[in-house]
């Protein structure tokens, strides 16, 4: 798709703008919560012994990020720079701007057998890797028949 970096459709510009504010506020019928359009991008998985949370978020210093696990529910929030132009004088001109910029915080449900001291939280190459493990009374084991 083409699309101008300088724009000057007045009706492309009120119809992009429609499509913006409509994705604001539309919901997604999936019952693990919204499909997009949170930041960071979130991928939340389950493993027979654990929990993995991986947030996508290039960008950000790691000591601004914060980890929280609070009865269950999983909080990732922080705030990301903005990389715009500096505006030194009123000669400068943003014309295009896609990036995230700002606070921001996603929540996640977690499971009821999540033991709360094992969880854990790495930042290596834009990706925040969230991993709690299963308690171990609730670990799949073999029971030897006798």
């Amino acid at each position: 798709m083409y699309r101008s970096l300088f724009p000057r459709d007045l009706f492309a510009e009120l119809d992009r703008l429609q499509r913006d504010l409509s994705g604001v506020f539309e919901y997604s019928p999936a019952i693990r919560g919204l499909g997009r359009g949170g930041y960071p991008a979130l991928n939340v998985g389950t493993t027979p012994t654990g929990v993995e949370v991986f947030a996508f978020a290039p960008g950000i210093d790691p000591a601004s990020i914060e980890v929280n696990l609070d009865r269950g529910v999983l909080t990732i929030a922080g705030e990301r720079k903005a990389a715009t132009p500096a505006a030194s004088d009123e000669k400068t001109t943003l014309h295009l701007n896609e990036r995230f910029a700002g606070r921001f915080r996603r929540v996640v449900s977690m499971p009821d057998d999540i033991d709360p001291a094992s969880v854990q939280a790495n930042y290596r190459d834009g990706v925040l890797r969230v991993r709690a493990e299963r308690k171990a009374a609730a670990q799949p084991r073999r029971i030897e028949v006798q």
